[in-house]
């Protein structure tokens, strides 16, 4: 099927889009694109080939079938080249007993004061006293979204 407006193959037409879904998917991923990207170039190099997409029946059965294909192989593909680790994963309630520094001044009124545990930075209060910059302090709780921490001697 030709499109005398434009001089173009409904097929080729589907290819350009699907190809530009592709880039889409490339610069932004997370999988969304793919699949209709490919159902896309799919139909298109069969329109091009001569199978009669444009009929209802014929055309939905095809492009049914294309979807669930293509759905198929690129969750299978994406299975294959992502890795097999879980992400790590570090919450505040995992700390405890952890040591670290202070990188900003802790004190047991705020939670302004940083530390440094595990090369990762949290929000922190003392049990008591300022602790000073540079210091090495030990997780002792958590609360909320930040850390308490206590001066290690």
């Amino acid at each position: 099927m030709v499109l005398p407006e434009i001089g173009i193959s409904f097929g080729w037409l589907l290819i350009i889009g699907g190809a530009l879904l592709l880039l889409v998917e490339v610069y932004s991923p997370g999988f969304f694109a793919t699949v209709p990207a490919t159902v896309m170039i799919i139909l298109g190099v069969l329109q091009l080939m001569g199978v009669d997409i444009s009929n209802p029946w014929m055309g939905g059965i095809i492009g049914i079938i294309t979807a669930i294909c293509a759905a198929g192989l690129t969750v299978w593909m994406y299975g294959k080249i992502t890795t097999d680790e879980s992400p790590t994963t570090i919450s505040r309630d995992s700390l405890a007993g952890k040591v670290g520094q202070v990188r900003i001044e802790v004190d047991g009124t705020t939670i302004s004061g940083k530390v440094v545990i595990d090369s990762m930075e949290w929000s922190a209060k003392s049990t008591g006293a300022a602790i000073p910059a540079g210091k090495k302090v030990k997780v002792v709780s958590s609360e909320g979204v930040h850390i308490i921490v206590e001066e290690v001697i």
